[in-house]
């Protein structure tokens, strides 16, 4: 059995993962971190990371870019492998997530979805050959109408991946409203669209003469990125240090 830590156990994602860890056969959380104690839980919850005495295997982290400095000092001291999914880090702050992967393993992502991780590799094999053959490409994503960054992690780290596989030869258009030019074929664009609860969509176009081919991800709940996080700490238990990302797990 893993034994997990959870920093951020209090909040939305770290409820939703340790709902998902109470039916897993493989893991159980022996601790969480939380400033907030306003919620029982099944086990002991300490106010920091300095604070937990607990003996485990992985921590898994969904907190918020102040807490980070501190959970990683933690981790490269005990030697214990971190799941970070906290997202708005410094510059400073992912070159110390380096400066800790030396000590012991950190895994790191964009997105915990297993789905959005395994479209980043399709969607890069596609453009090698559709891009490559004078495809437009196009990038639309949805979101909440309480998110504020825009465009989301998501699609940036999608449109990397198109561009990673094109030698970073396209350059991304965010708004053609004050444009009266035709596209260029070296542009990506991306559209952002904001309403309602949805929790998360990701569309990928490539339009050619004739034809045009779609590869799309929707997340109806967080819960699929709290499965992520889960089957990543799974993954990362007992790896040596290094600096790990979702396509490793899957």
């Amino acid at each position: 059995m893993i034994r997990a830590i959870m920093h951020g156990c209090n909040g939305k994602m770290g409820q939703v993962i340790t709902d998902l860890v109470k039916t897993d056969s493989e893991m159980e959380f022996v601790a969480g971190v939380d400033t907030y104690r306003g919620i029982s839980n099944t086990y002991p919850v300490f106010g920091s990371i300095e604070e937990c005495s607990t003996e485990a295997d992985v921590v898994i982290d969904f907190s918020n870019a102040g807490a980070v400095d501190a959970l990683l000092d933690y981790c490269a001291d005990k030697k214990l492998p971190v799941v970070l999914c906290t997202t708005g880090l410094s510059e400073g702050q992912l070159r110390k997530v380096e400066e800790t992967a030396k000590e012991t393993a950190v895994l790191r992502s964009a997105n915990m979805s297993l789905g959005i991780n395994l479209l980043l590799k399709l969607v890069k094999d596609a453009a090698r050959l559709l891009a490559g053959a004078g495809f437009d490409v196009e990038l639309v994503e949805r979101h909440h109408n309480q998110k504020v960054d825009a465009p989301s992690g998501t699609a940036l780290a999608l449109a990397d991946s198109i561009n990673e596989a094109m030698d970073d030869t396209y350059a991304y258009v965010y708004d053609r409203s004050r444009r009266r030019e035709k596209r260029d074929k070296k542009e990506l664009g991306i559209s952002v669209v904001r309403g309602g609860t949805i929790v998360g969509e990701h569309e990928i176009i490539f339009a050619g003469p004739d034809e045009v081919i779609e590869f799309k991800h929707t997340a109806y709940s967080k819960a699929v990125f709290g499965k992520g996080a889960v089957e990543a700490a799974k993954f990362l238990a007992g790896k040596p240090a290094g600096l790990y990302n979702m396509s490793d797990v899957i």
